[in-house]
């Protein structure tokens, strides 16, 4: 068996990268997988950083200390194993923290099929996940608001919308990749993911040579997962592609060997979809697949893609070889069981190979970095903006709809007038179903005391901010517990604000 390493050029320039080593598996998988690269000659410098579970227990929350702050913020490109988040206390998501604080609004998530060698019930499948990466519930921003009632915000914005859809677009073009598909729930979030809907159709108007179309996320994930073959690039929101990129590694043949990029404008971040699974961490068991994918991603990116060609056709040859780690092996097509770093040696032996089976890996030649760099913040217009009323959230334990109603009706010295009550977002004032189950929360809609009951806005009347803090006034001195406000908006004429259930 023919054997093929390289090394850099003396002169070859080295790109630097802070390495997070993490936690459980972490320390093992990333042995390996920078074994591996400096085999094949990878041009990058690293520079070990320490996060995760040791740096929380140190008494630090985020979980992130100022040097490794510091040696990222330098180096922009950051190659992570899996870390541990210690359960309770409080303490946050160290990769939402990253992905957030350095703008990785694309989180990049292939998934092919590696049948016959990894078992899948789909061979051929070829899906590239393109999820959003920091608004939507992954915001974070949870209230407990009642005794009864806890809520968190779900947040879309429109420029966030149009660098993913974009994203996208751009990756199915770069990278060959025929068609587009958005996945969204706008039948019932008609705002949030009825923009995210809006500015796929908007974006997608600019790539005609694209296939495109929109699904809804509940049958398009039952599709995606019956039958990937109709699927080529999905674009979604944050928490809809967490869920449907892991279902689509899983139906590949395992998260286990799938990579991700998080890309931003002037950073990205490199890792393995999977977690640092301490119960087998020291056992020189762990599949280093999904971070060394995640690693050639990163070669990818900075346009080293001979060398990851050479990676990719290496690693697909030792399993089309049948060397295999315990989490793959089969009796049917595995020759060799093995464990984290004689799998290594098992690619490292077979760089400059190619497999007969698969087809070699043949990337993109742009470098993603100088088209990251392209990255333009669009301009929007800004719409005209009129306040026509407000949703006061009260915490009111007497659960009689039509009570509440009546009282809230009749306050004296109240500006504004009582248009409807919903609890869950259905209406259960005036004219609710007795049926309907209440719990100690009510959104009660106010509007100017000369607006009609209708909904289109020459139905509602402007009202004046002052207004609003004077109706808090008055509920508050009536014994009334407001726990919340959310003005109501028409941007342009347009109702920015949803209907009631049954309004």
């Amino acid at each position: 068996m023919s054997t093929t390493q390289t090394t850099p050029p003396p002169t070859q320039t080295l790109t630097k990268v802070a390495v997070a080593q993490g936690d459980g598996i972490g320390p093992e998988i990333m042995s390996a997988t920078l074994r591996i690269l400096e085999a094949a000659g990878a041009p990058i410098d690293p520079e070990f950083i320490q996060i995760g579970e040791k740096t929380y227990l140190n008494g630090d929350a985020s979980g992130i200390g100022e040097d490794a702050w510091e040696t990222i913020n330098k180096n922009k490109l950051i190659l992570k194993a899996p870390i541990t988040t210690p359960q309770g206390k409080g303490y946050k998501s160290l990769n939402v923290t990253l992905r957030k604080s350095l703008n990785l609004y694309a989180n990049i998530r292939p998934c092919r099929s590696l049948t016959p060698f990894v078992p899948s019930l789909h061979p051929n499948m070829n899906v590239v996940v393109v999820r959003e990466n920091e608004e939507d519930l992954y915001a974070g921003i949870e209230h407990r608001q009642t005794p009864e009632v806890l809520q968190c915000l779900k947040l879309i914005t429109i420029p966030g919308s149009r660098k993913i859809v974009r994203e996208a677009f751009e990756y199915a073009r770069t990278n060959g990749r025929k068609k587009v598909t958005c996945m969204v729930k706008d039948n019932i979030m008609k705002l949030t993911d009825g923009a995210f809907h809006d500015m796929f159709k908007e974006i997608g108007a600019e790539y005609p040579d694209i296939e495109q179309e929109v699904q809804i996320i509940d049958i398009g994930a039952a599709r995606l997962a019956s039958n990937p073959l109709n699927y080529d690039v999905v674009v979604t929101l944050n928490l809809y592609g967490d869920i449907i990129s892991d279902i689509t590694a899983e139906i590949a043949g395992s998260v286990g060997l799938a990579g991700s990029a998080n890309i931003g404008k002037n950073f990205a971040m490199f890792e393995a979809i999977h977690g640092s699974a301490p119960d087998i961490a020291g056992q020189n068991i762990a599949n280093p697949s999904g971070l060394l994918n995640g690693a050639v991603m990163m070669l990818q990116h900075i346009g080293a893609t001979d060398i990851a060609e050479n990676i990719t056709n290496a690693w697909l040859k030792t399993l089309e070889d049948g060397v295999h780690t315990a989490d793959i092996f089969s009796e049917n097509f595995s020759t060799e069981k093995v464990g984290t770093q004689e799998f290594a040696d098992a690619v490292i032996a077979r760089l400059g190979q190619r497999p007969s089976t698969f087809e070699p890996a043949k990337y993109a030649a742009s470098s993603r970095r100088e088209a990251q760099n392209e990255v333009v913040e669009e301009s929007l217009p800004t719409p005209s903006k009129e306040l026509m009323g407000v949703d006061v959230f009260l915490d009111h334990a007497n659960k009689d709809a039509q009570k509440l109603g009546e009282a809230l009706s009749s306050l004296e010295g109240a500006p504004l007038k009582l248009k409807m009550i919903t609890n869950r977002g259905v209406k259960v004032f005036p004219n609710g179903n007795p049926e309907t189950f209440c719990t100690d929360h009510w959104r009660c809609r106010f509007v100017s005391l000369d607006s009609n009951i209708q909904v289109s806005p020459p139905d509602y009347r402007p009202v004046h901010a002052l207004e609003v803090i004077e109706l808090q006034k008055t509920l508050t001195e009536h014994g009334f517990d407001v726990i919340k406000t959310e003005n109501l908006y028409f941007f342009d004429g347009d109702r920015g604000f949803s209907l009631g259930q049954g309004e």
